[in-house]
């Protein structure tokens, strides 16, 4: 099991969810993050004062799935669909998973996914 998390754009997160459930991926969570890399923040005008923003709003997907075949599915999908081509796409990073357990069901591993 591997869980991926990918840092994007937040007006690719549609494209990026559609995708994945076109592919059979259908589980995500999502969170509203801000951060920085190389981007390293920007100015901006507001009301005749110049602002830093140093924190880039961005959202945070992360996924488990069962295998390796679905680990690179994912991946390739968020590759694609998340990439404009600009500084501040994102990142992608993957996690072995060791034990999952769904709490209502008891279920664990890969039934629980």
């Amino acid at each position: 099991m591997k869980k991926i998390e990918a840092i994007i754009k937040p007006f690719k997160l549609d494209e990026v969810k559609e995708a994945l459930v076109e592919a059979g991926i259908e589980g995500m969570t999502v969170s509203e993050v801000k951060g920085y890399g190389r981007q390293q923040g920007h100015s901006e005008l507001y009301r005749g004062n110049e602002y830093v923003i140093d924190f880039i709003p961005k959202v945070k997907i992360e996924i488990v799935v069962s295998t390796d075949e679905y680990a690179n599915t994912a991946i390739n999908i968020i590759k694609e669909t998340a990439n404009t081509g600009k500084i501040g796409d994102g990142k992608i990073f993957v996690s072995p998973i060791e034990h999952v357990v769904r709490i209502r069901t008891g279920e664990t591993d890969a039934e629980a996914l």
